[in-house]
């Protein structure tokens, strides 16, 4: 099930949720409020996501909050980078819906 982007890019589910983000905040506001974050590709919409990730767990998607992070600034020695911006993708699920990463 391919989901065709508005910008001709073909995106499978997998292609769209890169990873979960297993923290100590994403631990505690999955248990309390059944949300669950990811990392997600850049040009993906809130429907992709939303459509993704009811497509790999087999859930239903009550609603989808996204955020674009900037790239941390990083020092090696005398080197000044940047780490690559990325989006994040906070996803609730029903009440009785759960996602099991462990």
């Amino acid at each position: 099930m391919a989901i065709v982007h508005q910008h001709g890019v073909n995106l499978e589910p997998y292609q769209i949720v890169l990873r979960p983000l297993v923290t100590e905040k994403g631990t505690h506001v999955s248990t309390r409020h059944n949300a669950y974050a990811f990392e997600v590709h850049p040009l993906a919409t809130k429907t992709d996501i939303k459509k993704a990730v009811e497509a790999l767990w087999a859930v239903k998607v009550v609603g989808v909050r996204t955020q674009n992070r900037v790239g941390k600034p990083r020092r090696t020695k005398v080197i000044y980078t940047n780490l690559k911006p990325w989006k994040k993708a906070i996803v609730k699920l029903r009440d009785e819906d759960r996602i099991a990463f462990f």
